[in-house]
């Protein structure tokens, strides 16, 4: 299970000099078919996405920094939350955490590959198009004097916004197709990736000994089937209407602009779930490494992932307490939304139990999976307190939701993405990312984040509306609004520290080896990184463990069976 590194491996060296090697080097990337390079791709599109939306960010907070601020003018500033929310959606959460699981699936169930290699390369790159295509309108051609025009639409692009009376000229039609495309390659991915685990496991590897990251993985996928529909048939809806004549949304012509709620709500909730699971799983592979114990509760962590996938299905209407639902709908999805925390608070308290008692190893992946454990709280707490609609009513399009919401996308999934970095960047690339950085980038962004989104709670508290463009000085927003600015300053400086940390630990990092961390999934029983075919040989597992059999072969895992 061990094989050596031989010719036949992926490896990182330095391009060759000569231009021709250069051309086979470049072309082999984006004719592969390989899941780890094709996870790496989407893992290197969405960092590069990541660095765009938070330039967008850094727009809005400077011109939110101080009342009656021009830094931009109010059209640009509606392009700017355009473009960073869908971007951050669709294009960083959706094709990274599908990256990690391109890359790790297969080997973590001793596969050789995905069930359906060239369906991988291809959702990778209809996704990557779909993000190059919004961009695209950035010089689309239908601005003042010839300029392009991002859409200005809010990433969820509310009817009648959207309608070619509000909407002239091709911004929308961009958000449209982008986001389409991006659509049918996550559908693509989700199909590789439920047919891989459910159909090319290694021998031995049940369903109750499989690693929990494919498990969430594969709920997250049976997701993706079902939430990807909807919006795709709403954008064809939103297409009709601006193209053919259609009234789908058009109130004046007998439509309904809460319809196109109704559509996206229906994807947006769950796609929030989708985001999130992947980083559960990360938080279920990385703690009980580094608290040298098994995991609490498998069978426990299993289901409570089920019945989030499957209550998430039937809370979207929450974000519509604000439109008169009436009694009944609004008592349905209230209650719906306050029974989901049952399963994630299961999670919490089995994350917690894995840790109490555990030998802890505050490794730069660990910290940030325990400040993951307590702002994911926050967000839960906060998002029951959105649950309730008279609460909602007061506060829904306010600040207060931004900060809950950027809890869970920023506090929650993109700290996972970091832990996940910082854990499975030695397999990648054969080399170890620095801890000292590591651990630079921990502090500054946590210190950064918390002076933003904390803060953010209370101007939406005092009534500051969401999406605002500016504001006058004697809201008393003001100070709360500079203070927010402040921690982007800090975000943008771990930022920039996290891409020194692996440009620097790619060229010149400590050698990894096949196992650093001392793990016991499959993905580090081979070369790091891993050799083209993954395994010389289909490894057997016995138990959930399999790596600590190897090391322990006198004392064997039976005891998690």
């Amino acid at each position: 299970m061990m094989p050596p590194q031989t010719a036949g491996a992926m490896t990182f060296d330095s391009p060759p000099s000569h231009p021709k090697l250069w051309l086979d080097a470049v072309n082999e990337w984006f004719t592969t078919v390989d899941h780890k390079r094709i996870g790496m791709l989407y893992i290197g599109y969405a960092l590069v996405f990541l660095l765009i939306a938070g330039l967008e960010a850094a727009v809005m907070r400077i011109q939110l920094a101080v009342p009656n601020n021009h830094f931009v003018s109010p059209q640009v500033f509606n392009r700017m939350f355009t473009m960073h929310g869908t971007t951050m959606v669709f294009f960083v959460g959706m094709p990274i955490l599908f990256g990690f699981g391109n890359y790790l699936i297969p080997l973590m169930i001793g596969a050789r590959d995905m069930a359906f290699p060239r369906l991988n390369a291809f959702s990778f790159w209809i996704s990557a198009f779909g993000g190059l295509l919004l961009y695209f309108s950035f010089i689309g051609g239908d601005g003042l004097y010839g300029a392009g025009t991002a859409p200005d639409v809010g990433w969820f692009a509310y009817a009648p916004l959207t309608a070619k009376l509000f909407s002239p000229g091709h911004s929308t039609d961009y958000w449209i197709l982008g986001v389409f495309l991006s659509g049918i390659g996550s559908v693509g991915t989700a199909l590789n990736i439920v047919t891989t685990i459910v159909c090319m496991r290694c021998k031995g590897m049940t369903m109750a000994r499989m690693p929990l990251l494919p498990w969430l993985y594969l709920v997250t996928s049976a997701m993706v089937f079902i939430a990807i529909g909807p919006l795709t048939a709403a954008q064809m809806m939103l297409g009709f209407d601006r193209f053919l004549g259609a009234h789908f949304f058009d109130v004046q012509a007998g439509g309904s602009a809460v319809l196109w709620m109704h559509f996206f709500w229906i994807f947006g909730h769950p796609e929030v779930y989708i985001l999130v699971l992947p980083a559960f799983a990360f938080a279920n592979e990385i703690i009980p490494v580094f608290s040298r114990k098994p995991i609490f509760g498998y069978s426990a962590m299993v289901g409570a992932t089920v019945l989030i996938g499957f209550i998430s299905l039937g809370v979207w209407a929450h974000h519509m307490f604000t439109v008169g639902l009436g009694p009944a709908g609004n008592t349905f999805f209230t209650l719906a939304t306050m029974i989901i925390s049952v399963p994630t608070g299961i999670k919490i308290f089995n994350w917690l139990a894995t840790l109490w008692g555990g030998k802890i190893r505050f490794a730069t992946p660990m910290i940030f999976s325990i400040a993951f454990l307590f702002q994911f709280l926050i967000a839960g707490l906060t998002g029951i307190m959105l649950s309730a609609a008279p609460f909602d009513w007061q506060l829904g399009n306010s600040y207060f939701v931004v900060a809950h919401f950027h809890f869970v996308l920023v506090g929650a999934i993109l700290y996972m993405i970091f832990a996940a970095f910082y854990y499975w960047f030695p397999k990648m690339s054969g080399k170890m990312l620095s801890e000292t950085l590591g651990k630079w980038h921990f502090w500054l962004f946590t210190i950064g984040f918390h002076l933003t989104f904390d803060f953010m709670h209370i101007p939406g508290l005092m009534g500051m509306p969401r999406r605002i463009y500016t504001y006058e000085a004697d809201r008393g927003w003001a100070v709360w609004n500079m203070i927010e600015s402040i921690g982007m300053i800090f975000q943008a400086a771990a930022i920039l520290i996290f891409v020194w940390n692996v440009v620097r630990s790619y060229r010149h990092g400590e050698e990894a080896g096949p196992d650093p961390w001392d793990a016991w999934t499959l993905e580090w029983s081979t070369a790091s990184p891993p050799p083209h075919y993954n395994f010389a040989e289909e490894p057997v597992v016995h138990s959930r463990r399999p790596l600590w059999d190897l090391k322990h072969p006198q004392a064997p895992d039976s005891d998690y069976e």
